[in-house]
């Protein structure tokens, strides 16, 4: 993972502005059809939406610019995602981005030693309830320009999960399961940055 990232870096492709953090579920098997008879004891469950889940997180900081995965987390899937947050970054941002998880971020104690600047998504419900004024069309607009940045971390989750099929965990226990995390997304920043590999390779050889 950091070999390919020291390789995208070298193309400018991971610049330090900005950071995208987001977490994604991981399913694993929940069968007790195995020599221990029992599931695996660090994977959790965790509710999303009105569903239960049962596996791990994958927690990622997502450069802003290029949409390239610079950290990856992995950790059972009931640990909350804003307690992940700041690990997330990598310390040179002067803004960071999230989805309404990351409400009062801003607020928790690691984050009062970083300057850094959070721009966290309004929660659904309060959004809905904007306004038809001239501050409520300006708060929506400010919220779609926010959408539009965090939209890049969804790229990466896509690739791992639909294109590579990764959907539930390998093997058993956190750390197994973690280091295949970070191979999957380092192939991934491979497939994203493709199309400007292929261009800086064409120009070099012109």
């Amino acid at each position: 993972f950091n070999t390919i990232n020291a390789h995208l870096a070298e193309k400018g492709l991971l610049l330090r502005e900005g950071t995208i953090v987001d977490a994604t579920l991981i399913a694993a098997p929940p069968s007790t059809k195995n020599r221990e008879g029992k599931r695996d004891e660090e994977m959790h469950q965790a509710k999303k939406g009105s569903q239960w889940h049962f596996g791990m997180k994958a927690h990622i900081g997502v450069d802003a610019k290029s949409g390239l995965v610079h950290t990856v987390i992995g950790t059972a899937a009931n640990v909350s995602d804003i307690t992940q947050a700041q690990a997330l970054l990598h310390g040179d941002e002067t803004d960071a981005f999230g989805d309404a998880a990351y409400q009062g971020i801003e607020k928790r104690a690691e984050s009062q030693e970083v300057p850094v600047t959070w721009h966290v998504a309004m929660r659904p419900g309060k959004r809905k309830a904007l306004p038809g004024t001239s501050l409520g069309d300006l708060l929506e607009r400010i919220e779609h320009a926010k959408a539009s940045i965090r939209a890049k971390v969804e790229h990466p989750f896509h690739v791992v999960k639909n294109l590579f099929r990764h959907r539930k965990t390998r093997y058993r226990g956190l750390a197994k399961n973690t280091a295949q995390l970070f191979s999957l997304f380092g192939f991934a920043n491979l497939v994203l940055a493709r199309r400007w590999l292929l261009e800086a390779n064409t120009q070099g050889a012109s």
